[in-house]
Formats: structure tokens, sequence, C-alpha cells
């Protein structure tokens, strides 16, 4: 079994059972997004907890 088949089959098993197919879409879409942003991370590198902060006080202070 492929990981992709595998990581849909225990999302599947995590949501209720009368989940829509809305509900499943959406999940889908968020692990994609998830997965996604952490390529894009180890690719590009991430700023650290403190970076944002610093950045964010400097864009707010104005």
């Amino acid at each position: 079994m492929s990981k992709t088949k595998a990581e849909v089959m225990a999302l599947l098993d995590k949501l209720p059972d009368d989940c829509s197919l809305e509900d499943v879409q959406y999940h889908l879409y968020v692990v994609e997004k998830i997965r996604r942003g952490i390529e894009r991370a180890e690719k590009e590198g991430a700023l650290s907890q403190n970076e944002v902060e610093r950045k964010l006080t400097k864009w707010t202070s104005k």
C-alpha cells in the first residue's frame, strides 16, 4: 500500500461515521496544505518563533 493511500485511510478512520463528503474533502485539503508547507519550509527555510515575533513587533508598532 502506498504512503498516500495509508494516510487517507488513517484520516478516514479518524473522522466520524456520519461525516459528509465535504468533510472528507476539507480534511484532505488541510492535510495537503500542511504537507506543502512543511516541504516548502524544508526547501526554503523558515523563521524561528523569535524572528516572527520581532518582525511582527516592527509591523505593528508603526
